[in-house]
């Protein structure tokens, strides 16, 4: 059966970071996204143009990475058929109370180890005096700090095998393939999956290590290409390191920047981001491993970091025993 139009978008995540308060302060002051509470080892926080009542959760932990990824579906009869279909995957944790602004949540992991949570119920953000817009249509008045990010975009998981999450994301959750990356050995390295018209919500790249559970980015949108450059300026007076960009990728063609932020997570900045797909019956794109060879559409080469980099650690090296060596991830 094909399932469409269940899950509305990404929600919220949950980052981990041992350096909290350098993260806050990142988020915050550099960043732009505004706080609207706390609770217990964590704080929550919000871009201007998100109409829930976060978007990233931000905990003290010992080490890097990302807790959790929520989605929200499109209503109540769509959680519970997604309730039912994970629970006949076999990979379902169970219902647990949401967090501030978000009803009952469903906890279930996907083949990797990434925990993932589905909800309908949902508190629209209703901003104090001194953040209320003037547009009615508009979640909260611009903030005017730092990059002013304006919406989460995108989450890129980093996966020991990439088809079994994305054929469990399709399956169990009505995820489309939009672009995959397909070595010559026959395997997918890399699986871009939208599920409405946006050309990608959640992406799986290969773990060169191995390992399972850890993440490569999360991504937020910006309003225009200028907002990238004038963000590396922002980054580069604040001391906050550049992995590499800005850019444009050949695979969703997005110019993109990434940062490490100071809990060691990486952050993409994306301008365009996702592209609409119009189509109903939109085959995927695949692109070879010699296409990804040449690195992106254009800007300097893919540094090794790209491939290797990804939160929590692992001290592991990477080589042609973890998979063949790396190809580009976007």
């Amino acid at each position: 059966m094909t399932i469409a139009h269940e899950i509305a978008h990404v929600g919220n995540v949950e980052l981990l970071t041992p350096e909290p308060d350098r993260s806050r302060w990142f988020f915050t002051r550099v960043m732009g996204l505004t706080e609207v509470g706390a609770e217990g080892d964590s704080v929550y926080l919000r871009t201007w143009d998100d109409y829930e009542h976060h978007t990233l959760k931000l905990t003290a932990h010992h080490t890097s990475g990302i807790r959790r990824t929520a989605l929200r579906t499109w209503s109540q009869e769509a959680l519970d058929r997604r309730v039912k279909a994970i629970e006949e995957a076999g990979l379902a944790v169970g219902w647990r109370d949401g967090d501030p602004g978000i009803g009952p949540t469903y906890v279930f992991r996907d083949p990797d180890g990434h925990e993932l949570e589905l909800y309908w119920e949902s508190e629209w953000y209703q901003p104090p005096p001194e953040l209320k817009p003037s547009l009615k249509n508009q979640a909260q008045a611009y903030p005017a700090m730092g990059v002013c990010v304006r919406r989460l975009d995108h989450v890129n998981f980093l996966s020991a095998e990439v088809e079994p999450s994305t054929e469990f994301l399709q399956d169990a959750l009505g995820g489309r393939t939009t672009e995959q990356i397909r070595l010559d050995s026959g395997v997918i390295a890399g699986r871009w999956l939208h599920f409405t018209n946006k050309s990608y919500d959640i992406v799986y790249t290969r773990d060169w290590t191995g390992a399972n559970g850890r993440l490569h980015h999360i991504a937020f949108a910006t309003d225009t290409r200028e907002d990238i450059l004038r963000a590396a300026d922002i980054f580069l007076d604040n001391d906050i390191f550049i992995e590499t960009g800005p850019h444009k990728h050949a695979i969703q063609q997005t110019f993109f920047l990434y940062v490490y932020e100071p809990g060691g997570n990486r952050i993409e900045l994306c301008n365009p981001c996702a592209r609409l797909v119009l189509a109903p019956d939109w085959k995927p794109i695949t692109w070879t491993e010699t296409e990804r060879a040449k690195g992106q559409a254009w800007g300097l080469k893919t540094i090794e970091s790209f491939h290797t980099h990804g939160t929590p650690p692992v001290p592991v090296d990477p080589g042609p025993e973890a998979g063949g060596g790396p190809v580009g991830v976007e």
